[in-house]
């Protein structure tokens, strides 16, 4: 069932329940960054299977869009009410959002980052993400191998997440740009390098018309601009009409971060010349079974080896491979996406 609960904007899911070892009913949450974006709603379609193959009630929340801060802490506030027994969060600011999770922790319950890495890190028990600065390494590289010598001339638009600089957003824009051979100035802060390449940054709240917009911006701050980072697909979606309407939509590179369908899709019909394709249903269910885990006998999740996140993989796809750059093809990121 999902309702809208009044002046807080929240969409609250529930399947069926089970019952710890001690009598009380393990319950959990999923709070997302909005409900329509296909990323999240795959998460969610996760989160629900996982939950009702271990009998466990899981109740979701999101905000109206992306970057509604205040929905996220009153949907945390509710989880810590209702007695969850863990929380699976895709933060829309996070740094503001840890007062929230510590609450959270403090109450007993197990937090959960999933894509999106709270600020610090450890704010959260855990974090079950893509590894989102090579994500964006990936297509950093990519790009500049499709470029060549002309790497060094080229005019580059980075079309980020949010103001907020949230780390998932941080992290992509910067593995893009090391990616491409950039020299980074403050790794974990957007906009601050000085390669006389880049045009400038703008934000797209990581939706189609936000895309377009920022593209919009950043033609006209320099309309010779021919390679476009998007911290995710929608966003890319936007750029290319922008670029469509001027009529450049052929000889602008465009690369992204998700690996839906349809932005798959998009490959293939040259929208984006390549993505990296993360795995949200996978994040989501390893988060409900850690959840079920901690439920049971305390058991915390454990970081990937070397890492200070449980990762969940990532994929170059394209159909214009790079030499050093290992990517998979369009058919097989259209059997491994979402949405």
């Amino acid at each position: 069932m999902k309702k809208l609960l009044i002046g807080t904007a929240l969409a609250a899911i529930t399947t069926a329940g089970s019952v710890m070892a001690d009598g009380h009913a393990v319950s959990a949450c999923l709070i997302t960054k909005t409900d329509t974006n296909p990323f999240f709603v795959k998460m969610r379609e996760g989160a629900e299977a996982a939950a009702a193959e271990a009998g466990i009630t899981l109740r979701s929340y999101a905000g109206q869009v992306d970057g509604d801060h205040e929905t996220q802490v009153a949907a945390i506030e509710t989880c810590i009410l209702d007695g969850a027994s863990g929380i699976l969060l895709t933060a829309s600011d996070t740094s503001s959002i840890v007062g929230a999770v510590t609450q959270a922790r403090d109450a007993g319950l197990l937090v959960i980052a999933l894509d999106t890495p709270l600020d610090p890190i450890d704010a959260a028990d855990a974090t079950f993400a893509t590894d989102n600065f090579l994500a964006g390494e990936l297509i950093g590289q990519w790009a500049a191998a499709q470029l060549g010598d002309d790497a060094a001339n080229a005019r580059i638009a980075l079309l980020d997440l949010a103001v907020s600089q949230p780390t998932v957003g941080v992290l992509r824009d910067q593995g893009f740009l090391q990616g491409f051979g950039i020299d980074l100035a403050d790794p974990n802060v957007n906009g601050d390098e000085d390669d006389p390449r880049i045009v400038g940054n703008d934000v797209t709240a990581g939706n189609e018309e936000g895309g377009r917009k920022a593209m919009e911006n950043l033609l006209a701050v320099d309309p010779s601009t021919n390679v476009v980072y998007t911290i995710n697909e929608p966003a890319a979606a936007g750029a290319y009409e922008a670029l469509k309407s001027i009529g450049r939509e052929n000889d602008v590179l465009i690369v992204s971060v998700d690996g839906g369908c349809p932005g798959v899709q998009n490959i293939a019909d040259g929208v984006i010349g390549a993505t990296a394709q993360q795995y949200p249903l996978q994040m989501a269910a390893l988060g409900i079974q850690a959840i079920a885990s901690f439920a049971a006998d305390g058991t915390l999740p454990e970081n990937t080896e070397g890492k200070d996140f449980f990762d969940t993989g990532v994929a170059l796809v394209t159909d214009q491979p790079a030499d050093g750059v290992e990517s998979i093809s369009v058919a097989e990121g259209m059997a491994l996406c979402w949405g």
